[in-house]
């Protein structure tokens, strides 16, 4: 009896040991970076108080992909600054001419057309 009692403790008793984790990470990705960004990496990671590893994770998960402009969208925006440079050089002659109105009316023209381009060419689309 005690026999049995014995065998039961000895099949139910743990190996001992770290518990197998429940994710592996066994997959590696090498990146190189400068000094500065390596800088930026482990002071972030410290203040957040993680390993860079783990903080890189975090912000990998995080992290929003922004679309590249297409070649279609590349071109309204070369375009648009075209014709804020030739507003630009409108602009200066009408005031150079004293046309009050004309001045502030592409005034307005060009700061809209300003606006656009730095809402287009925004990294936080």
């Amino acid at each position: 009896m005690k026999e049995v009692e014995s065998m039961e403790q000895n099949s139910h008793k743990s190996k001992g040991g770290r518990p197998p984790k429940k994710v592996k990470r066994n997959a590696q990705l090498m990146v190189r970076l400068s000094e500065t960004e390596r800088f930026l990496i482990e002071s972030k990671a410290k203040d957040a108080g993680l390993r860079p590893s783990t903080w890189l994770r975090q912000a990998a998960r995080k992290a929003r992909v922004i679309a590249r402009l297409s070649a279609e969208e590349a071109g309204f925006v070369r375009m648009l600054a075209g014709l804020a440079n030739n507003l630009n050089q409108l602009l200066r002659f009408t005031n150079m001419q004293g046309l009050l109105y004309e001045t502030k009316k592409a005034a307005q023209l060009l700061s809209d057309i300003d606006h656009l381009l730095k809402r287009l060419t925004n990294d936080d689309r």
